[in-house]
């Protein structure tokens, strides 16, 4: 390509360097490519024909999200060959809470410098994320911005979209008292309370290198542990399962999201001896001293999705995720009430 500018080059911009990464990414959409893809990436829009086959009332639901400051850790480790798995993850397993199987992908990455290895590192990561999930990224923007961002940070945001029959749509109404709540394990941090957790570790270049016993590896490793995806675990139980609810556990922990996923008039009653706590989190509490309720309302504590179903199907339910690697367990169930969640032991 024939396209060069000495005097943007001069401002910060190196528009030669945005034509590379394109050219080192291009092998890693490609293996994301599934049917419904009908354009390569470099044009001006992503096209995906969806198939609409089997289904009464198509509904597409849509998912944004970026990474937050996990980034911090991938800047001081210079990792970043999984945080593009973070970006799908946070997008995907929002809108698979639906029963949406998703279609497609798009990803924004904006740097103060682009170094194409390093962009190709990051859309890695995505089109890893994009395999586990079943979708496609059909396309993305990448931006740099001197004197926005520092040369060496950059940060990533991207969206996703599904679709489900209409009748199929995962809602609250048919849940009842004494329907069960089942926990899918985390793999860790996932992608929320980082801000709180720099702020423990005092993270820099040095410490976050150092090993814990406590958590068997280095402070690095664990938290760029990439987010769990659920999606095809997801989307096997609920073609065989009642499932009443579904909450991702994000940002603001048990207390903001599970109540998401409980219906008007009920109550999701967890015990606290049942949670199966995670090494990281007692690490994080016990660094920081931070208050146990704290921890509840800012991280996953190891819990990554809650799904409420009927007592019959709770079996079959653990059972089915197991055979789809997730490990689950029983965590409460729903009583009547207002107040939406109570954690007992807190």
């Amino acid at each position: 390509m024939n396209s060069f500018s000495d005097s943007y080059k001069e401002a910060g911009v190196d528009i030669t360097a945005g034509y590379k990464s394109t050219e080192l990414i291009k092998k890693h959409v490609a293996r994301t490519s599934i049917p419904g893809v009908l354009t390569d990436i470099g044009g001006f829009g992503g096209l995906f024909a969806p198939d609409f086959a089997g289904m009464e009332e198509p509904v597409l639901v849509s998912g944004t999200d970026g990474v937050g400051t996990k980034l911090k850790a991938a800047f001081l480790t210079d990792r970043h060959n999984t945080i593009g798995i973070d970006a799908v993850a946070m997008c995907v397993n929002d809108i698979i809470c639906a029963g949406a199987k998703p279609l497609f992908f798009l990803d924004y990455i904006a740097c103060g410098k682009n170094i194409p290895t390093k962009i190709e590192q990051i859309v890695k990561g995505v089109a890893d994320g994009c395999e586990m999930s079943g979708c496609a990224l059909i396309g993305g923007e990448t931006a740099e911005m001197p004197d926005f961002y520092p040369e060496d940070e950059y940060d990533i945001a991207g969206f996703a979209v599904g679709i489900v029959d209409k009748k199929k749509i995962i809602t609250t109404e048919e849940q009842k008292p004494g329907d069960v709540l089942i926990a899918l394990k985390s793999s860790g941090l996932h992608s929320n309370g980082f801000s709180l957790v720099r702020k423990v570790f005092a993270l820099n270049h040095q410490n976050i290198s150092r090993h814990y016993s406590e958590i068997g590896q280095n402070l690095g490793d664990a938290l760029l542990t990439p987010t769990m995806i659920y999606v095809k675990p997801v989307l096997d139980v609920i073609s065989k399962v009642k499932v009443k609810g579904i909450a991702n556990i994000t940002g603001g922990g048990f207390f903001e999201n599970i109540p998401r996923a409980i219906k008007d008039g009920l109550c999701a009653n967890i015990d606290i001896k049942n949670v199966q706590t995670l090494p990281i989190f007692d690490l994080i509490m016990e660094t920081g001293n931070i208050p146990l309720r704290d921890m509840y309302n800012t991280f996953n504590m190891g819990v990554g999705m809650v799904m409420a179903v009927s007592p019959e199907d709770a079996v079959m339910t653990v059972k089915l995720l197991a055979n789809n690697g997730v490990e689950s367990y029983f965590i409460g169930e729903l009583t009547e009430g207002d107040e939406k969640i109570v954690i007992k032991g807190l």
